[in-house]
């Protein structure tokens, strides 16, 4: 089977990899691919490893291998040596103003016909007193209050 991403480095981007690896500074994601990179070089000077002797070499799957080979030819050396961030943001569901609103209703008196507040009954409650608010988890609930030392539950 043909290779689709043929990994061929110039002198200096040898250079730069071998650099990368000799100053030992670097994480540990940025020198396994550096190695990687290295070893599946084909172009001159290169010794132009197979994809599972690098596998075992490194202990890698081979997917990760082509995602390395798929990035350096697509988007550059730069882009191949660094981690990807995460396609979702961090995105706080409930923030300041909500958790006093959450702890306050948690240090409270629980609603009628129950012993105390539980988890789900805080997230139930939260979402139907927040009109923005459309789903709330009792996990997210059990973090907030954790953060807390004035916790009931």
């Amino acid at each position: 089977m043909e290779k689709r991403y043929v990994v061929e480095l110039s002198v200096a981007e040898r250079q730069q990899l071998e650099g990368l690896l000799r100053q030992g500074r670097a994480s540990r994601f940025r020198q396994t691919r550096a190695r990687l990179l290295l070893k599946a070089d084909e172009g001159a000077g290169g010794p132009g490893w197979t994809d599972a002797k690098i596998c075992e070499a490194f202990d890698l799957s081979p997917s990760t291998v082509l995602r390395a080979r798929k990035q350096l030819v697509e988007e550059g050396l730069e882009a191949a040596l660094e981690r990807k961030s995460s396609p979702r943001p961090d995105q706080r569901v409930l923030d300041g103003a909500r958790e006093a609103r959450l702890i306050a209703m948690a240090c409270g008196p629980p609603p009628q016909g129950h012993a105390r507040w539980t988890l789900r009954l805080l997230a139930d409650r939260m979402v139907v007193l927040d009109h923005e608010l459309d789903h709330l988890s009792h996990e997210t609930v059990r973090k907030t209050l954790k953060k807390t030392t004035s916790s009931p539950i």
